[in-house]
């Protein structure tokens, strides 16, 4: 963390700050020591726009932009109600904003973005990312990413973040001028090569496989979920056929004919009420979703701990073979098979002068080689300590959010059946009245 002068404020990220931007932060009442930047600012994603341009190739292409809207807390405490600063992101660039925050933040459980293409739809809902309901669905999940980096004890403080909100142009450019994605790269290369940990955190391992069986679960769950959206949607529908009978049938009864048309009516509005129903468990589904790629942002830093300890582990077997090296050469023994030791037998021993020079290399390489593993090994305890911290503030958030927002679909469907039996109770009233 850097500090910006005496006036106790937090810049994190990975570039230096000229004295203007110091300045425009403290303006702008950048985040203090320890507060999140929700507590400064208030952050929303207003509205979606469809716009027509043209991509890196030159082809015409249609996508959607998002209305970033950002306005002082203290302003709107106040009853100034100010007109707030907004700008346009595409979807792209908070994709952007989270590989440098995953990036540079590798301790941190970063919060998902809302799925790009819609999955685990039943089949009357649109799985086209152009669809106006899909697009204000996004909408709401990416105000929900702003507000959860925002709220977050480290993230909210990045320097990047903020010009992400405040900054329209020239935001891509400082990203990358951070240098991050070569990191990025390297670390992913790193991440899918194939190397085993030998003596693995069991708690990071426990939480890995906590991670694999939670998206399990969930996207089980959300299957279930689609189906019965499915006989739902059948089952309101039928309904309908109950209000066309039943008017149809009033048409040619005199005594009954009001009773059976009122009957009908009830039946239709029940019909009809089901797209709103199923709407509004789409929401429900999002917040579900929404922990289905948590689970992912969870075993990444699982691999990046095993990616951490594995440096580890190869410093000191480097620093190990370096002193073996260096006995075997001042006492002139070979202990293990090696091609030095075949080419020392073929063709003699090397000279006293050779055998120093070499020692005085490999007492250097040791020098290097115990100061790597000193800074290998306060890395790996900083990142233990750092992750495990943020993982149990995942855990509270988990959770209090699925609680409540599975205790909000029960609600939900309790209120939806007390509807349901509402209408036959109007049916029954109708037809006692005939």
């Amino acid at each position: 963390m850097a500090d910006s002068g005496s006036e106790d404020i937090a810049v994190i990220g990975n570039t230096d700050l000229t004295p203007s931007e110091s300045e425009n932060n403290l303006k702008n009442t950048m985040v203090e020591k320890g507060t999140s930047l929700l507590k400064k600012m208030e952050i929303s994603v207003a509205e979606a726009e469809k716009r027509t341009g043209k991509n890196a190739v030159n082809m015409q292409e249609t996508y959607t932009v998002y209305l970033i809207e950002t306005r002082p807390v203290d302003a709107a405490s106040e009853g100034n109600n100010p007109v707030p600063d907004s700008l346009w992101r595409r979807y792209s660039e908070f994709e952007l904003l989270r590989n440098y925050l995953l990036v540079t933040y590798p301790f941190v459980v970063v919060p998902p973005l809302p799925e790009k293409r819609a999955e685990f739809v039943w089949h009357k809902l649109s799985a086209d990312n152009m669809d106006p309901d899909f697009v204000e669905r996004r909408r709401v999940g990416l105000e929900n990413f702003l507000l959860r980096v925002a709220s977050h004890p480290a993230l909210s403080s990045d320097k990047i973040f903020y010009l992400f909100l405040t900054e329209e142009n020239g935001w891509k450019e400082t990203v990358f001028e951070t240098g991050f994605q070569a990191k990025a790269d390297s670390r992913l290369k790193a991440l899918h090569a194939t190397f085993r940990v030998k003596n693995p955190d069991k708690r990071f391992a426990e939480m890995k496989h906590y991670g694999d069986e939670l998206q399990a679960v969930i996207s089980q769950l959300l299957r279930v979920r689609a189906r019965a959206a499915d006989r739902l949607y059948g089952v309101y529908k039928v309904h309908g056929n109950y209000g066309r009978v039943f008017s149809e049938w009033s048409a040619i009864e005199k005594e009954m004919g009001d009773g059976l048309q009122s009957a009908g009516h009830h039946m239709d509005a029940y019909a009809a009420s089901v797209d709103d129903i199923l709407e509004e468990e789409e929401h429900y589904a999002d917040q579900l979703k929404e922990y289905l790629f948590y689970a992912d942002a969870l075993r990444t830093v699982c691999r990046k701990h095993e990616l951490t300890q594995y440096e580890l582990e190869m410093a000191v077997q480097d620093l190990t073979s370096k002193k073996q090296q260096r006995e075997e050469l001042a006492t002139g023994t070979i202990r293990t098979f090696s091609l030095k030791g075949m080419t020392s037998k073929l063709f003699g021993q090397e000279t006293p002068e050779q055998r120093e020079a070499k020692l005085k290399m490999l007492e250097t390489q040791i020098e290097e080689g115990e100061e790597l593993v000193k800074e290998r090994n306060s890395e790996c305890d900083e990142f233990v300590k750092s992750a495990w911290v943020d993982i149990e503030r995942f855990k509270e958030q988990k959770d209090h959010d699925l609680r409540e927002a599975l205790i909000s679909y029960a609600i939900m469907q309790i209120s939806m059946c007390k509807k349901g039996i509402q209408v036959w109770n109007n049916a029954k009233e109708c037809f006692n009245k005939m």
